[in-house]
């Protein structure tokens, strides 16, 4: 199928998904942009619904695969329905991901990060990046704030919302899951005596970040297991959260790359 018309339902309906939690949550679609996007998640075992795509923006002619529909649209059909600044022709619907705490596969040394009240997408698509370089077991959104599937998070995260393994859940229950699993949770805050690089980050792991504004609540800050501040020499006291848990993250990662002794 062609389409040409900005009045076409199709193309009404794709403005909504992009715009409106209300009309994902109701049809549990996902619209995801971009050809790489699209690809890693198709390699991280999901399947789209619909391939979008627009011949005259698209610079690589081959479809991806898996996708049950594909439609062709015109170019102002696709930057009516585009979300990216210089669109690169592709759009793909996706089932919503479904993950469950339970469903989580933990590494042999379980390391996951605690993101409590995100607000921003960006900043919830930047830890994804991060943790999916780094080799995150899971991302554990406590109490979000910020719709996990808003474009601007596939977006921001170069779609690795679909790589790393992300769930949505009360505060009690994530630490609940946590404890569990045997994890020892550390929070960062600017409060805290030590500094993050001289905390032991070499077994099963926990860290929980909160709020540029706020920081963590006092849920995380009375149940960690250990607290820890980002050395701040400037006239602000905290990172951006992105910025934050790339710091700590990788600090777990360089600590538990080293050669321990025999």
């Amino acid at each position: 199928m062609h389409i040409t018309s900005l009045q076409n339902e199709r193309v009404k309906h794709l403005v909504k998904l992009r715009d409106d939690r209300r009309q994902r949550q109701r049809d549990r679609l996902l619209l995801v942009e971009g050809r790489d996007e699209i690809n890693l998640a198709i390699a991280a075992g999901h399947s789209p619904r619909t391939i979008i795509t627009c011949p005259q923006l698209a610079s690589v002619p081959a479809i991806p695969l898996g996708a049950s529909e594909l439609l062709t649209v015109s170019a102002p059909v696709f930057e009516k329905v585009s979300y990216r600044d210089n669109p690169d022709g592709w759009l793909a619907l996706f089932p919503l991901p479904q993950r469950s705490l339970t469903e989580i596969r933990w590494g042999r040394v379980p390391f996951a990060l605690v993101a409590e009240a995100v607000e921003k997408p960006g900043n919830l698509g930047a830890i994804l990046r991060t943790c999916d370089a780094a080799g995150v077991d899971a991302l554990l959104v406590s109490d979000p704030r910020v719709d996990l599937y808003n474009p601007n998070v596939v977006r921001a995260s170069r779609g690795t919302l679909f790589s790393v393994p992300i769930v949505q859940a009360a505060g009690q229950e994530v630490f609940d899951l946590l404890k569990a699993q045997g994890l020892r949770i550390l929070a960062a805050t600017p409060t805290a005596a030590h500094v993050y690089t001289d905390v032991d980050m070499r077994g099963p792991l926990a860290i929980a970040v909160g709020t540029e504004d706020e920081g963590l609540t006092d849920f995380w800050l009375e149940r960690a297991d250990s607290r820890v501040r980002i050395p701040m020499l400037g006239k602000v006291n905290s990172l951006n959260v992105s910025t934050a848990a790339a710091l700590l993250i990788y600090e777990a990662l360089r600590q538990r790359s080293r050669r321990l002794p025999e």
